[in-house]
């Protein structure tokens, strides 16, 4: 047997459910009818976003809670033009967030910038002309 190479759910540990919960609903993202009080969940194109407490997180996990700084990863949201990624970075922050960093053109003729959710959790916003989105605003990454 092999491992089935796709992402079904990224779960973020933070540090209240409901708080970060109401930063990505005002980011416009819509909260899925199956969620809870302990464990919010939000569609994110063919995948999903699941919140849950960093101490529960930690504890279904058998792992130590304690941890800060950089995780070592990023999370990515493609959008479809420039526009949007300036609009997308001032609304994360409208929403609380903490910009990161200030879009700029990148050397592969992108454009992106970053963001901080509500618990410090890296989001990079960018327009890839390399990857576009289908109709369904999935990337396409040839």
């Amino acid at each position: 047997m092999t491992v089935p190479a796709r992402l079904g759910i990224v779960t973020l540990a933070v540090a209240d459910v409901d708080r970060s919960a109401g930063f990505f609903e005002a980011l416009g993202w819509r909260r899925a009818s199956s969620s809870m009080p302990e464990i919010v969940w939000f569609g994110v194109g063919g995948t999903w976003l699941g919140l849950f407490g960093r101490e529960d997180l930690a504890a279904d996990a058998g792992v130590a809670a304690a941890g800060s700084g950089f995780e070592g990863f990023t999370l990515a949201v493609n959008v479809a033009d420039r526009d949007a990624v300036d609009l997308a970075l001032a609304t994360a922050v409208g929403a609380g967030g903490r910009l990161v960093k200030a879009a700029v053109t990148t050397d592969f003729g992108g454009y992106g910038g970053y963001f901080a959710d509500l618990d410090g959790h890296l989001w990079e916003v960018m327009y890839n002309p390399g990857f576009p989105l289908d109709a369904d605003g999935n990337v396409q990454i040839p």
